[in-house]
C-alpha cells in the first residue's frame, strides 16, 4: 500500500499544479509571511521521506537542526517498541505546547509556529500530535516482517517490469533502426539522383538509424532510472533516498509542464495571430498570382514587379505578426530576454550598414532594373548572364561558367552595359580596331574590313558593315570595323571570328597588320602564309618516330 499511496500522492500533486497553473492569475493570494522567512527560518519535519509539519526556526536553533532533532526523536520512540498504539500527550510549558509520545517529549509547538500557520496554538500542538502519532505507526508497520516481505515481492516485481521494459527496448533498438534506415535510404535516392549525389541518401539513413538508436537509449536509461527509484521507494530504510531520486526528475517536470499550462492562452494568442497572418499572406498572394495571370490589370503597374512586391508584402507582414506576437512568448519581459534584445540590436546597429545599403539598392535595382534574368550584361570587368536577382546581391554565369555574385549597391553605383536589351530593333553594334600602314590605300582597307565582316556568320547584312577612323598615329592609321549582330549573347564568340576572318582576308591581300606599333622595320611584309595545311611539330616528331620503328 505505501507504493501505491506513493504514487498516488505523485499523481495528486500533478493535478493541483495544474489546477494552480490555471487559477494563478485569478485567484487572489491572501497577505502571509515574508518570503524570506520561508526560505531562511521554516523547515519541514521529514520521517523516512514522509513530510509530517514544518517548523520555525531562530538564531540560536536553525530550521533544519529543529527540524532534524525532531525527526530524530520520532524515529528513536517509534524503534523503542513495535506496539501499535502510541500514547500521545501534550501540555502546556514555558516555550509552548510540549508534546509527548509514550511519554517522552518529542516536539515543541512554539507561538510563532502558530504565527506562520496562522492558527491558534492549542489547535495546531494537537494537529502536530496526531502527525506525530500517525508518523510513528507508519514506521513501526513498515518494519514489520510481513512489510518486508511486501517491499521484496514489490521490488521483485518492478525487476520483473523492468526487464520485460529492457527486453522490449533491445528488441526495438536491433530492428526498428534498420528498418527505418532502410525506407529513409528508399526515399531519399530519388533526392540523390536529383542533387547530383550532393545529398547521400546512405549518409541520411546513418543519421536516421543514430536518431533512433540515441532515442532509445534515452528511454532506456529513463526507465532504469525510475526503476532504481522505485525498488528504493519500496524499502522504509531507502525511501528517502528515492524520494530525491524522483524530485530530481520529476520535480522540474512538472515545474516545465505548470509553466506551459500557464502559458496556454498566450500560445493561443500567438497562434490567432499566426493564423490571421496565414490567412493574410494567402490572401495577398491569390492577388498578386491573378495579377501575372492577368486577372487583375494594374495598368502602371510593371510585370516583373509582380512577385517582389509579393516578397515585400509577406516580409511585411510576418514582422508585424512577430513584433505583435512579442510580448505573448514566454520570458519576453524578463531581464535576461531583455539584456539579448538589446545586446541583438547593439549589433544590428552596428553591422548592418552595409546590408541596409544593399537591401536599399536591392529594391531600386528590382523596381527599377536595367536588366532581368537571362540578359547578357557586363558591369565592370564582369560579364556575364544574370542568373537571379535578390534583394541582398545579384548573380551572374561568365561565359566562362562562373559564378559571380554581385552587392546590389555595386551594381547601383556601376554602369551596366546590356547586351540583350533591344532599343531600335538593328542589334548590338560589334566593333573591332586594327592598325594599318599609311602606305595602304585607305578604300582598300576598309573593303578588306567589310569583307571580313560580311564571312562572319551572325553579323547582320542590313544595316551594312561600316568602318570609321578612328585615329592618325606615329606609324599607322586606326580602322575601326562596325557591323550590327543580334546575337548579344554570343559576343565573345563573333568577336572572335569576326579577328579570324580580318587576319584572313589581310594575308590574302598581302596588307600587314600594324597593331601593336613598332619603330624600326624591315623590308619584308610580316604576314603568314594564305593557305596552311603542314603539320605541327608534334605530329611530325611523331611521323619520324614511326618510320624508325
Amino acid at each position: 500500500m505505501g507504493t501505491l499511496t506513493y504514487f498516488l500522492r505523485i499523481f495528486a500533486v500533478f493535478l493541483l499544479s495544474v489546477g494552480f497553473a490555471w487559477a494563478q492569475e485569478e485567484v487572489v493570494e491572501e497577505p502571509g509571511p515574508p518570503a524570506v522567512d520561508d526560505d531562511v527560518f521554516v523547515q519541514a519535519v521529514e520521517v523516512d521521506g514522509e513530510q509530517l509539519f514544518a517548523v520555525r526556526g531562530s538564531t540560536a536553533l536553525p530550521a533544519e537542526e529543529r527540524a532534524a532533532l525532531v525527526a530524530k526523536r520520532i524515529v528513536d520512540v517509534a524503534e523503542r517498541s513495535e506496539a501499535t498504539t502510541v500514547v500521545m500527550g501534550v501540555e502546556r510549558g514555558e516555550l509552548g505546547q510540549t508534546i509527548f509520545a509514550d511519554g517522552v517529549m518529542v516536539s515543541v509547538t512554539t507561538q510563532a509556529d502558530a504565527d506562520y500557520e496562522q492558527m491558534e496554538l492549542a489547535v495546531l500542538a494537537s494537529l502536530h500530535a496526531e502527525a506525530i502519532e500517525a508518523a510513528i505507526l507508519t514506521y513501526r508497520a513498515n518494519r514489520t516482517d510481513e512489510a518486508f516481505s511486501h517491499s521484496t515481492l514489490t521490488a521483485l516485481a518492478w525487476s520483473a517490469i523492468f526487464a520485460f521494459y529492457c527486453g522490449i527496448l533491445f528488441w526495438l533498438r536491433k530492428r526498428v533502426p534498420r528498418l527505418l534506415a532502410g525506407i529513409v535510404e528508399l526515399r531519399t535516392r530519388a533526392i540523390q539522383e536529383a542533387t547530383g549525389d550532393i545529398v547521400q541518401s546512405q549518409a541520411v539513413s546513418n543519421i536516421a538509424k543514430f536518431l533512433i538508436r540515441l532515442l532509445v537509449d534515452i528511454t532506456l536509461f529513463t526507465g532504469f532510472y525510475y526503476y532504481l527509484s522505485f525498488v528504493l521507494h519500496s524499502f522504509p530504510n531507502t525511501r528517502p533516498i528515492a524520494e530525491l531520486l524522483i524530485r530530481y526528475v520529476t520535480d522540474p517536470i512538472l515545474e516545465l509542464m505548470m509553466g506551459f499550462v500557464s502559458y496556454v492562452p498566450n500560445l493561443v494568442t500567438i497562434l490567432i495571430i499566426a493564423a490571421i497572418a496565414r490567412w493574410m499572406i494567402k490572401a495577398v498572394y491569390l492577388f498578386f498570382e491573378s495579377v501575372d495571370k492577368g486577372v487583375i490589370e494594374l495598368k502602371t503597374f510593371e510585370d516583373h514587379w509582380v512577385w517582389p512586391t509579393y516578397n515585400l508584402i509577406r516580409g511585411a507582414i510576418i514582422l508585424t505578426a512577430a513584433v505583435i506576437c512579442f510580448p505573448y512568448i514566454p520570458g519576453s519581459d524578463s531581464a535576461a530576454f531583455q539584456g539579448l534584445t538589446i545586446l541583438v540590436g547593439i549589433m544590428v546597429s552596428l553591422g548592418s550598414n552595409s546590408v541596409i545599403s544593399n537591401v536599399l539598392a536591392g529594391l531600386f535595382v528590382l523596381y527599377k532594373r536595367s536588366m532581368n534574368v537571362g540578359d547578357r550584361i557586363r558591369v565592370g570587368d564582369h560579364y556575364g548572364d544574370v542568373m537571379q536577382i535578390r534583394l541582398m546581391e545579384t548573380y551572374l554565369r561568365s561565359v566562362k561558367n562562373e559564378l559571380i555574385s554581385i552587392p546590389n549597391a555595386t551594381l547601383l553605383s556601376s554602369e551596366v552595359i546590356n547586351y540583350s536589351s533591344k532599343i531600335d530593333g538593328k542589334g548590338l553594334l560589334l566593333h573591332t580596331t586594327v592598325g594599318i600602314g599609311y602606305e595602304e590605300p585607305r578604300k582598300k582597307v576598309e573593303a578588306m574590313l567589310i569583307e571580313a565582316a560580311r564571312r562572319t556568320k551572325g553579323l547582320k547584312k542590313s544595316p551594312e558593315p561600316f568602318v570609321l577612323v578612328t585615329g592618325l598615329l606615329d606609324f599607322a592609321t586606326n580602322y575601326q570595323i562596325n557591323a550590327f549582330t543580334t546575337r548579344g549573347s554570343s559576343l565573345p564568340l563573333l568577336l572572335s571570328e569576326l579577328h579570324k576572318n580580318i587576319t584572313d582576308v589581310f594575308n590574302e591581300n598581302s596588307v600587314q597588320i600594324m597593331t601593336p606599333n613598332y619603330e624600326t622595320d624591315t623590308p619584308e611584309l610580316k604576314i603568314s602564309e594564305v593557305e596552311w595545311d603542314e603539320p605541327l611539330a608534334h605530329e611530325t616528331a611523331a611521323e619520324a618516330a614511326a618510320q624508325k620503328a
